[in-house]
Protein backbone atom coordinates (compact mmCIF):
# COMPACT_ATOMS: atom_id res chain seq x y z
CA UNK A 1 0.00 0.00 0.00
CA UNK A 2 1.01 3.21 -1.13
CA UNK A 3 -0.77 7.06 0.65
CA UNK A 4 -0.07 10.22 -1.63
CA UNK A 5 -1.74 13.24 -0.27
CA UNK A 6 -3.49 15.34 -3.56
CA UNK A 7 -3.33 19.08 -2.99
CA UNK A 8 -6.42 19.78 -5.05
CA UNK A 9 -6.64 23.79 -4.52
CA UNK A 10 -6.29 26.22 -1.68
CA UNK A 11 -9.40 28.95 -0.74
CA UNK A 12 -10.63 31.72 1.41
CA UNK A 13 -13.52 31.39 3.87
CA UNK A 14 -14.59 33.77 6.84
CA UNK A 15 -13.16 33.34 9.98
CA UNK A 16 -16.13 33.76 11.80
CA UNK A 17 -18.43 31.26 9.73
CA UNK A 18 -15.38 28.46 10.34
CA UNK A 19 -15.47 28.71 13.83
CA UNK A 20 -19.06 30.26 15.50
CA UNK A 21 -19.33 31.70 18.23
CA UNK A 22 -15.42 31.51 19.42
CA UNK A 23 -14.19 35.02 19.40
CA UNK A 24 -12.01 36.12 16.34
CA UNK A 25 -9.70 37.33 19.42
CA UNK A 26 -9.11 33.91 20.31
CA UNK A 27 -9.01 31.99 16.65
CA UNK A 28 -6.71 34.24 14.60
CA UNK A 29 -4.34 33.12 16.54
CA UNK A 30 -4.33 29.91 14.45
CA UNK A 31 -5.48 30.86 11.61
CA UNK A 32 -4.89 34.61 10.84
CA UNK A 33 -7.79 36.52 8.95
CA UNK A 34 -7.13 38.67 5.71
CA UNK A 35 -9.10 41.96 5.20
CA UNK A 36 -12.01 40.39 4.72
CA UNK A 37 -11.75 38.17 7.63
CA UNK A 38 -10.75 35.04 5.36
CA UNK A 39 -8.36 32.53 6.31
CA UNK A 40 -6.40 30.25 4.34
CA UNK A 41 -7.95 26.83 3.64
CA UNK A 42 -6.94 23.83 1.93
CA UNK A 43 -8.44 20.88 -0.41
CA UNK A 44 -6.51 17.86 0.18
CA UNK A 45 -7.24 14.99 -0.65
CA UNK A 46 -5.70 11.46 -0.07
CA UNK A 47 -4.72 8.85 -2.86
CA UNK A 48 -4.51 5.33 -1.57
CA UNK A 49 -2.24 2.60 -4.00
CA UNK A 50 -3.45 -0.97 -2.83
CA UNK A 51 -2.28 -3.18 -5.43
CA UNK A 52 -4.77 -2.85 -8.37
CA UNK A 53 -7.25 -0.50 -6.62
CA UNK A 54 -6.17 3.31 -6.93
CA UNK A 55 -8.44 5.31 -4.33
CA UNK A 56 -8.99 8.66 -4.09
CA UNK A 57 -10.28 10.49 -1.15
CA UNK A 58 -12.65 13.35 -1.79
CA UNK A 59 -12.06 15.32 -5.18
CA UNK A 60 -12.23 19.36 -4.23
CA UNK A 61 -14.33 21.43 -5.56
CA UNK A 62 -13.56 21.05 -9.19
CA UNK A 63 -13.36 23.97 -11.80
CA UNK A 64 -16.71 23.74 -13.76
CA UNK A 65 -18.59 26.24 -11.77
CA UNK A 66 -18.23 29.89 -12.88
CA UNK A 67 -15.67 32.97 -12.15
CA UNK A 68 -18.25 34.55 -10.10
CA UNK A 69 -19.17 31.49 -7.70
CA UNK A 70 -15.30 30.97 -7.58
CA UNK A 71 -14.61 34.16 -6.62
CA UNK A 72 -16.75 34.31 -3.35
CA UNK A 73 -13.96 31.96 -1.91
CA UNK A 74 -10.73 33.95 -3.19
CA UNK A 75 -8.66 31.07 -4.64
CA UNK A 76 -4.81 30.95 -4.37
CA UNK A 77 -2.05 29.06 -5.23
CA UNK A 78 -1.69 26.81 -8.02
CA UNK A 79 -2.49 23.61 -6.96
CA UNK A 80 -4.68 21.50 -8.78
CA UNK A 81 -6.48 17.86 -8.57
CA UNK A 82 -5.05 16.98 -11.88
CA UNK A 83 -1.43 18.28 -11.71
CA UNK A 84 -0.77 16.68 -8.32
CA UNK A 85 -2.25 13.58 -9.74
CA UNK A 86 0.01 13.88 -12.51
CA UNK A 87 2.91 15.02 -9.94
CA UNK A 88 1.76 11.25 -8.38
CA UNK A 89 2.06 9.52 -11.07
CA UNK A 90 -0.93 8.99 -12.52
CA UNK A 91 -4.32 10.09 -14.50
CA UNK A 92 -8.17 10.51 -13.47
CA UNK A 93 -8.41 7.33 -16.07
CA UNK A 94 -6.61 5.56 -13.16
CA UNK A 95 -8.70 5.71 -10.45
CA UNK A 96 -10.66 3.03 -9.54
CA UNK A 97 -12.85 4.02 -6.69
CA UNK A 98 -13.67 7.72 -5.45
CA UNK A 99 -14.77 8.01 -1.94
CA UNK A 100 -16.56 10.98 -0.97
CA UNK A 101 -16.11 11.75 3.08
CA UNK A 102 -19.92 13.98 2.32
CA UNK A 103 -21.60 15.78 -0.58
CA UNK A 104 -20.37 19.25 -0.53
CA UNK A 105 -19.18 21.30 -3.06
CA UNK A 106 -15.69 21.61 -2.06
CA UNK A 107 -15.32 17.89 -1.52
CA UNK A 108 -17.55 16.24 -4.32
CA UNK A 109 -17.20 19.00 -7.17
CA UNK A 110 -14.22 17.77 -8.68
CA UNK A 111 -15.86 14.42 -9.21
CA UNK A 112 -18.04 15.88 -12.36
CA UNK A 113 -16.98 17.78 -14.68
CA UNK A 114 -17.95 19.23 -18.21
CA UNK A 115 -17.98 16.98 -21.25
CA UNK A 116 -16.15 17.86 -24.47
CA UNK A 117 -18.57 20.34 -25.57
CA UNK A 118 -20.26 21.53 -22.19
CA UNK A 119 -23.66 20.80 -22.68
CA UNK A 120 -23.98 18.33 -19.27
CA UNK A 121 -22.05 17.37 -16.73
CA UNK A 122 -20.28 13.68 -16.49
CA UNK A 123 -18.08 11.54 -14.28
CA UNK A 124 -14.53 12.89 -14.17
CA UNK A 125 -13.01 9.64 -13.21
CA UNK A 126 -14.66 7.56 -16.41
CA UNK A 127 -13.24 4.20 -14.80
CA UNK A 128 -14.08 4.94 -11.15
CA UNK A 129 -16.19 3.44 -8.56
CA UNK A 130 -17.97 6.55 -6.38
CA UNK A 131 -18.76 5.86 -2.94
CA UNK A 132 -21.16 7.60 -0.63
CA UNK A 133 -23.66 6.35 1.84
CA UNK A 134 -27.91 6.12 1.58
CA UNK A 135 -28.53 8.22 4.44
CA UNK A 136 -26.05 10.77 3.39
CA UNK A 137 -26.82 10.58 -0.30
CA UNK A 138 -31.17 11.08 0.83
CA UNK A 139 -29.54 14.07 3.30
CA UNK A 140 -27.52 15.55 0.20
CA UNK A 141 -30.53 14.99 -2.64
CA UNK A 142 -32.97 16.32 -0.81
CA UNK A 143 -31.36 18.66 1.24
CA UNK A 144 -32.32 21.21 3.99
CA UNK A 145 -32.59 25.19 3.89
CA UNK A 146 -29.24 25.49 5.50
CA UNK A 147 -27.06 23.32 3.54
CA UNK A 148 -29.25 23.43 0.63
CA UNK A 149 -26.07 26.00 -1.15
CA UNK A 150 -23.53 23.45 -0.23
CA UNK A 151 -25.56 20.37 -2.13
CA UNK A 152 -25.12 21.69 -5.69
CA UNK A 153 -27.17 19.00 -7.78
CA UNK A 154 -24.71 19.52 -10.44
CA UNK A 155 -22.11 17.39 -8.81
CA UNK A 156 -24.23 14.96 -7.59
CA UNK A 157 -26.51 13.75 -9.58
CA UNK A 158 -24.46 12.82 -12.83
CA UNK A 159 -23.17 10.68 -10.58
CA UNK A 160 -25.96 8.67 -9.84
CA UNK A 161 -27.04 9.23 -13.34
CA UNK A 162 -24.19 7.85 -14.16
CA UNK A 163 -24.59 4.03 -12.98
CA UNK A 164 -21.56 4.30 -11.09
CA UNK A 165 -22.58 4.54 -7.72
CA UNK A 166 -22.03 2.10 -4.40
CA UNK A 167 -22.94 2.83 -1.03
CA UNK A 168 -21.46 1.86 1.89
CA UNK A 169 -23.05 -0.12 4.99
CA UNK A 170 -24.52 1.94 7.86
CA UNK A 171 -23.58 0.20 10.94
CA UNK A 172 -25.16 0.26 13.97
CA UNK A 173 -22.46 1.34 15.81
CA UNK A 174 -21.34 4.32 14.00
CA UNK A 175 -18.20 2.82 13.19
CA UNK A 176 -17.57 -0.03 10.43
CA UNK A 177 -14.36 -2.16 10.46
CA UNK A 178 -12.86 -3.50 7.07
CA UNK A 179 -14.96 -1.30 4.42
CA UNK A 180 -15.38 -2.44 0.48
CA UNK A 181 -12.33 0.16 0.38
CA UNK A 182 -10.30 -1.39 2.77
CA UNK A 183 -10.06 0.86 5.35
CA UNK A 184 -12.31 1.44 8.94
CA UNK A 185 -15.07 4.60 8.88
CA UNK A 186 -16.24 6.78 11.26
CA UNK A 187 -19.69 8.04 10.63
CA UNK A 188 -21.06 11.20 12.25
CA UNK A 189 -23.45 13.85 12.36
CA UNK A 190 -22.93 16.92 13.74
CA UNK A 191 -21.72 18.65 10.78
CA UNK A 192 -23.85 17.12 8.19
CA UNK A 193 -25.73 13.70 7.92
CA UNK A 194 -23.62 10.79 8.02
CA UNK A 195 -20.09 12.04 7.12
CA UNK A 196 -17.88 9.62 7.12
CA UNK A 197 -14.06 9.60 8.74
CA UNK A 198 -11.68 7.10 7.21
CA UNK A 199 -9.48 5.18 9.41
CA UNK A 200 -6.85 4.18 7.32
CA UNK A 201 -4.20 1.68 8.91
CA UNK A 202 -0.64 2.45 7.19
CA UNK A 203 3.26 1.43 8.24
CA UNK A 204 1.88 0.43 11.75
CA UNK A 205 0.58 3.32 12.84
CA UNK A 206 -3.14 4.69 12.05
CA UNK A 207 -4.57 7.95 9.95
CA UNK A 208 -7.35 9.48 10.09
CA UNK A 209 -8.50 11.79 7.39
CA UNK A 210 -10.32 14.04 9.15
CA UNK A 211 -12.38 16.11 6.36
CA UNK A 212 -14.29 18.45 8.36
CA UNK A 213 -14.70 16.77 11.88
CA UNK A 214 -11.44 19.23 12.28
CA UNK A 215 -11.23 21.48 9.83
CA UNK A 216 -7.47 22.64 10.89
CA UNK A 217 -5.23 22.63 13.74
CA UNK A 218 -7.41 25.64 14.98
CA UNK A 219 -10.17 23.79 15.76
CA UNK A 220 -8.84 20.96 18.18
CA UNK A 221 -10.48 22.43 21.15
CA UNK A 222 -13.90 21.71 21.95
CA UNK A 223 -15.54 24.54 21.72
CA UNK A 224 -13.80 26.00 18.21
CA UNK A 225 -17.12 24.20 16.10
CA UNK A 226 -17.42 25.59 12.80
CA UNK A 227 -20.74 27.84 12.83
CA UNK A 228 -21.65 25.30 9.25
CA UNK A 229 -22.41 22.36 11.22
CA UNK A 230 -25.90 21.50 11.56
CA UNK A 231 -25.74 19.87 14.93
CA UNK A 232 -22.91 22.15 16.70
CA UNK A 233 -23.76 20.38 19.78
CA UNK A 234 -23.47 16.62 18.60
CA UNK A 235 -19.92 17.73 16.64
CA UNK A 236 -18.82 18.91 20.36
CA UNK A 237 -19.91 15.44 21.55
CA UNK A 238 -18.16 13.96 18.49
CA UNK A 239 -14.94 15.59 18.78
CA UNK A 240 -14.63 14.99 22.37
CA UNK A 241 -14.94 11.16 21.96
CA UNK A 242 -12.89 11.16 18.59
CA UNK A 243 -10.02 13.54 20.24
CA UNK A 244 -9.90 11.46 23.36
CA UNK A 245 -9.65 8.68 21.62
CA UNK A 246 -6.94 9.80 18.70
CA UNK A 247 -4.63 11.11 22.00
CA UNK A 248 -5.04 7.57 23.87
CA UNK A 249 -4.38 5.42 20.29
CA UNK A 250 -1.57 7.92 19.18
CA UNK A 251 -3.37 8.57 15.49
CA UNK A 252 -1.94 10.76 13.49
CA UNK A 253 -4.41 13.42 11.77
CA UNK A 254 -4.67 14.00 8.67
CA UNK A 255 -6.10 17.69 7.40
CA UNK A 256 -8.28 18.19 4.58
CA UNK A 257 -8.75 21.79 5.10
CA UNK A 258 -5.32 23.19 7.53
CA UNK A 259 -3.88 24.97 4.48
CA UNK A 260 -0.52 24.80 6.08
CA UNK A 261 -0.42 21.80 8.26
CA UNK A 262 -0.80 17.82 6.63
CA UNK A 263 -0.55 15.82 9.91
CA UNK A 264 -0.59 16.19 13.44
CA UNK A 265 -0.69 13.98 16.63
CA UNK A 266 -2.21 15.11 19.58
CA UNK A 267 -1.75 14.81 23.59
CA UNK A 268 -3.97 14.96 26.84
CA UNK A 269 -3.14 18.04 29.16
CA UNK A 270 -4.78 19.71 31.77
CA UNK A 271 -7.21 21.37 29.23
CA UNK A 272 -8.22 18.23 27.49
CA UNK A 273 -6.70 17.38 24.23
CA UNK A 274 -3.94 19.87 22.20
CA UNK A 275 -2.06 20.07 19.54
CA UNK A 276 1.14 17.53 20.02
CA UNK A 277 3.23 17.55 16.94
CA UNK A 278 2.75 18.76 13.35
CA UNK A 279 4.33 16.84 10.33
CA UNK A 280 4.48 17.43 6.74
CA UNK A 281 3.15 13.70 5.24
CA UNK A 282 6.51 13.09 3.98
CA UNK A 283 8.46 13.76 7.49
CA UNK A 284 6.13 10.86 9.14
CA UNK A 285 6.13 8.40 6.48
CA UNK A 286 8.61 9.01 3.95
Amino acid sequence: MRLIPIEAGFFRLDGGAMFGVVPKVLWQRSNPADSCNRIELAMRCLLIEDGDRLVLIDTGWGDKQSEKFFGYFAPWGDASLDKSLRKAGFSRADITDVFLTHLHFDHCGGAIRWNADRTACEPAFKNARFWSNADHWCWATQPNAREKASFLKENISPIQESGQLEFVTLPESGFLSASPLGFDILFVDGHTDKQMIPHIRYQGQTLVYAADLLPTTGHIPLPYVMGYDTRPLLTLREKAQFLNRAAEAGYLVFFEHDAHTQVCMLKQTEKGVRLDKTYTFEEVFG
